[in-house]
């Protein structure tokens, strides 16, 4: 739906509400002898077309807030603005209804009382996220590591999605949801890792992976997190598959140390027949 359309529809609603305020406030003039009748269509009127408003608001608003914030942020705060409009729709239907001021407070505040016993766990929820949303210990894309807590050791996994209930994590194919109110007292490492260059060398029978190793310690100039690790994965009758892996320092010099790995494999002591990326 065009945000064109959206903010007409918002437009005709407030006209509605503006023409049905004017009418209440000349009903002893216009209706008189009506003016229960008026209050009460006019409390009905605010809280329909009131509802209708705010939907259209949030509809004109959400393209503008997702192109300026992340997806988690932008659903959170229409949430939050769909909420207060529709408070504010309700307080004044109920104002307009002849509802006291005090009335309205005490019965706020067991309602609020009652909803807050029976919804503990979904409000806590909430609440929780958006701790989540304003303290940002990590970002929707990223991949953390959590630990302790209530899933008794560690869990990895690419943040997905951030909801006001659950944060969402991708391990592949699989979603695993994590409730707010349990991720806020789990401990999380951000792991912002650059992508490693890892790659799968053949070699001759000879080849040895301590020489291997020895070579690219030499020949690398790129500064790595880790040295440069070689491994053994694949022993056959045509030769010998070692398992090169290396993590650059800054993600931006990847390709250069890419480079570097497989120089250093072509000048090896046992030179490699082959080189693929590992699977």
């Amino acid at each position: 739906m065009s945000p064109r359309r959206a903010l007409g529809g918002l437009l005709v609603a407030l006209a509605l509400i503006a023409a049905t305020m004017v009418v209440y406030y000349h009903r002893q003039e216009w209706l008189p002898g009506y003016g229960a009748w008026v209050k009460v269509g006019t409390a009905a009127v605010l809280v329909i077309v009131g509802s209708i408003a705010v939907h259209w608001l949030v509809r004109s608003l959400s393209p503008r807030l997702f192109r300026r914030l992340d997806p988690a942020t932008a659903g959170t705060l229409g949430f939050l603005i769909r909420l207060f409009a529709m408070s504010t729709v309700v307080i004044l239907a109920l104002r307009v209804a002849g509802i006291k001021a005090s009335t309205l407070a005490l019965g706020g505040s067991i309602t609020a009382v009652v909803l807050g016993l029976a919804a503990q766990q979904s409000l806590g929820g909430i609440f929780a996220g958006v701790v989540l949303q304003s303290t940002r210990p990590f970002r929707v894309g990223e991949r953390v590591r959590l630990v302790g807590g209530f899933i008794g050791g560690t869990l990895e996994g690419t943040v997905s999605s951030l909801s006001l209930f659950y944060t969402t994590l991708a391990q592949g194919a699989d979603r695993i949801q994590i409730p707010n109110s349990v991720m806020i007292n789990l401990a999380v490492v951000p792991l912002r890792e650059p992508d490693r260059v890892d790659l799968k060398a053949r070699f001759s029978g000879e080849a040895s992976p301590r020489l291997v190793e020895k070579r690219l310690l030499d020949s690398v100039d790129t500064p790595t997190r880790y040295p440069p690790s070689v491994a053994l994965e694949e022993v056959d009758e045509d030769g010998v598959v070692l398992r090169i892996g290396a993590t650059p320092l800054r993600p931006g010099d990847g390709s250069q140390l890419a480079e570097e790995v497989l120089e250093a494999l072509r000048r090896a002591p046992a030179s490699a027949e082959a080189a693929m990326p590992a699977s």
